[in-house]
């Protein structure tokens, strides 16, 4: 923890449950529970989870050129998204290379919020917003709790009017318990699920609230390791764990292309003009890997590097695997060379634990056509 200097006012409750609170992005964060994860991951798909994600960062951006910061550093058409309305988007450096991802929230006309992990995003705003127009504010008192799976929005219902309205990547500003919240109707899990944004004054109340009254309804709360295991199964990559931070290229800078992520969507239809917009098209067709799932004949999880072979060489590595005991598959995120990531490729995986025979997947494994995460009603 030498490294942490932000604070989770949900630190006691996690060491209650067992977390030695490792680090991630410089906050003490709950990857481990004292009990069983795969209970945690069967909640989450059947019933819900709820989880304290509050080491993503969080950033406000107030004032009339605030728009036109987000327009440089990200992929998105700024322009499309109002207020109540939100947009997951990538940035990139100057080679056109993934640094970061965010979801970026429209809270006002001059108003915005940015989300991210442990990329480079605060810098990119703040290095931007020099001489502008635009007030930087980081908000590390704001704290981010994900109530995930198809049982949540049926437990918001008794407290939120209108919660059953709010579509995929909208948000509300709101009351929960009496305290003010923006519910954003996002997550990391492919479920149906809300990230509820409160004050650290209040954080602890309403973790304690939404255990105890969602207790009956099945609601427990689950560690951040958790989210490793349902993002596999719907395709939501993790910076800098799937990128070449971790597995870089001989002689090469680290730096991956959206092409090769698979994030090419991120940026709008005709949007030219944001940093490394150029890089990005010309990289085009260059690709040296691709990301794509991998499905694996095990009883069991592989595990992280565990690398992946077909005709008597190394053509992959696993940067996140998982395992269901809802589905009994072992399942994983792989970066492999580009003619292996074709749907039902034979592959073999030669690992710490693991050694068998595998094949290449399309991801999403877990509702491929999103219908969960983005019901209505």
């Amino acid at each position: 923890m030498a490294l942490s200097w932000r604070f989770s006012a949900l630190a006691d409750r996690h060491r209650a449950l067992g977390s030695n609170l490792e680090d991630w992005s410089g906050m003490g964060t709950a990857w481990t529970y004292d009990k069983d994860i795969y209970e945690e991951h069967i909640a989450v798909r059947t019933k819900a989870g709820l989880m304290d994600v509050s080491g993503l960062k969080k950033v406000h951006l107030v004032g009339p050129h605030a728009i036109a910061i987000l327009e440089y550093i990200t992929t998105r058409d700024m322009t499309k998204v109002y207020p109540g309305k939100s947009v997951y988007a990538c940035m990139l450096n100057d080679r056109g290379h993934f640094t970061d991802d965010c979801i970026v929230y429209r809270t006002g006309p001059n108003s915005w919020m940015l989300v991210h992990g442990s990329g480079t995003g605060h810098e990119e705003i703040t290095k931007q917003a020099q001489g502008r127009n635009c007030a930087v504010l980081f908000d590390d008192d704001l704290h981010d709790l994900s109530l995930q799976g198809p049982l949540a929005v049926e437990f918001l219902a008794k407290y939120v009017p209108g919660i059953r309205e709010l579509k995929y990547f909208h948000h509300m500003q709101t009351t929960l318990f009496g305290v003010p919240v923006m519910i954003s109707r996002t997550g990391y899990t492919g479920e149906r699920g809300y990230e509820l944004f409160v004050r650290g004054q209040d954080a602890g109340m309403v973790w304690d609230r939404i255990l105890h009254e969602g207790k009956e309804m099945g609601i427990i709360p689950c560690c951040f390791s958790v989210l490793d295991m349902l993002r596999v199964e719907s395709y939501l990559l993790f910076y800098p764990y799937d990128n070449s931070q971790m597995y870089p290229f001989a002689n090469e800078q680290p730096g991956d292309s959206l092409w090769e992520l698979g994030l090419d969507f991120t940026v709008s239809p005709g949007k030219t003009g944001f940093r490394g917009a150029e890089e990005h098209a010309r990289l085009k067709g260059k690709e040296r890997f691709k990301i794509f799932g991998l499905l694996v004949d095990a009883d069991g999880p592989t595990d992280l590097g565990d690398e992946v072979w077909a005709d008597g060489r190394k053509v992959g590595v696993i940067t996140c695997p998982s395992y269901s005991k809802l589905t009994n598959r072992s399942m994983a995120i792989m970066r492999v060379d580009v003619e292996h990531a074709v749907q039902g490729a034979k592959l073999e995986v030669k690992g710490k634990t693991v050694n068998a025979s595998a094949i290449a997947h399309t991801i999403t494994f877990d509702d491929p056509q999103k219908k969960k995460r983005t019901a209505q009603g």
